[in-house]
């Protein structure tokens, strides 16, 4: 097998170690590491969770003295500055290793690069840029956080083929069949927070928990202007999850004080808009936001450039209904021209219906 295919196998390796973190390593990206002597596998590691030792430590350890000399993959450019752990290319370059392989270069512009340096500085073979585009994809959450200071947001939602996301009643359980919602939880446990607006509380009484996955319950979102909800949702029980719910100032104070009294957060802003939200959830360190609201919420949030990700299941099914609810309100776009055109699209089938994902 040829060097390069053996760096990208093991690169693939280095994914599939960091995918273990996940759900916990915020605001922290996932790593994984791997190291190579003399063909096969001397070392493993992957970053837990944020403050404990990164990925390359934990291979290291793994190694031994045979990491003396050996190749060290990593999917992200070891860290050259003192944060909670110490410098990993010191490590690196104390345990003597002969060469390091980088999946991509760290997004921080006050970083980026210097980790490579480093390493070459110590007299180490660097490669960079193997199998760059999983590796970003792996951590688009926190690269986005990064570079625009404002947590990565996805957009889900599961519609019939002909568009509708409910009935003409509202009902709309279940829209997709049980593997679609399975993954819907899964994707939950890799996201910081989960947003919803008031009317699928009130419609719907969501738990946004992640029962049919493991990892961590994300934080739960709820945005409500007026805040006229129920007394006795299931967001409100805070042991099994944080709640949060943002509305304007002044409203609704008796229930607010209720809500407060059950350990739920209040958070009064004026506007209360989809950016103003994800400017609050920056500042709380999510990376990744799972938007599961309506139609119209969602269309604000797109308007307002907070989403990045669509993710549409398609259902096998027609309900038909001019007043049956769309995934997405309106944009204020008069022409086919106008339409907002989705990038990197990928397709994939889940049982009966379809996933549809692509960047805007």
């Amino acid at each position: 097998m040829s060097l390069d295919k053996v760096d990208k196998q093991m690169m693939q390796r280095c994914l599939t170690l960091a995918r273990r973190g996940l759900g916990y390593t915020s605001p922290n990206p996932m790593v994984g590491a791997v190291i190579v002597k003399d063909g096969k596998i001397v070392g493993e590691g992957f970053h837990p969770k944020a403050g404990e030792p990164h990925a390359e430590v934990f291979a290291l350890r793994d190694a031994g003295e045979n990491a003396q000399g050996a190749t060290v993959y990593v999917n992200l450019e070891p860290c050259n500055h003192y944060g909670r752990t110490p410098p990993c290319t010191e490590a690196l370059i104390s345990a003597k290793v002969a060469r390091v392989v980088v999946g991509m270069v760290d997004p921080n512009p006050l970083v980026s690069g210097k980790g490579i340096a480093r390493l070459k500085e110590a007299g180490i073979a660097v490669t960079v840029g193997v199998e760059e585009a999983d590796c970003h994809r792996l951590n688009e959450g926190f690269c986005h956080r990064i570079l625009y200071h404002q947590p990565f947001g996805i957009l889900k939602y599961a519609m019939t083929l002909d568009g509708k996301i409910s009935t003409s009643t509202g009902h709309s359980a279940w829209v997709t069949g049980t593997k679609s919602r399975q993954l819907v939880h899964q994707t939950r446990a890799a996201c910081d927070g989960v947003i919803v607006g008031g009317n699928t509380v009130r419609r719907d009484n969501p738990h946004l928990t992640i029962h049919q996955a493991t990892g961590v319950n994300p934080l739960r979102v709820v945005m409500s202007r007026n805040f006229h909800l129920p007394e006795d949702a299931n967001l409100w029980n805070v042991e099994i999850a944080p709640t949060i719910v943002f509305t304007e100032w002044g409203k609704n104070p008796s229930l607010q004080a209720k809500l407060r009294d059950k350990g739920v957060e209040v958070i009064e802003l004026s506007p209360l808009t989809p950016s103003q939200v994800m400017d609050t959830l920056y500042e709380r360190q999510l990376c990744s936001v799972l938007w599961e609201c309506g139609g119209v919420l969602g269309a604000q949030a797109i308007r307002e450039g907070v989403i990045q990700k669509i993710m549409a299941f398609i259902a096998p099914k027609i309900i038909g209904g001019v007043s049956a609810a769309s995934p997405i309100g309106d944009l204020g776009l008069d022409k086919m021209s106008d339409a907002l055109l989705l990038e990197n699209i990928s397709f994939r089938q889940v049982d009966q219906d379809f996933l549809v994902e692509g960047y805007l």
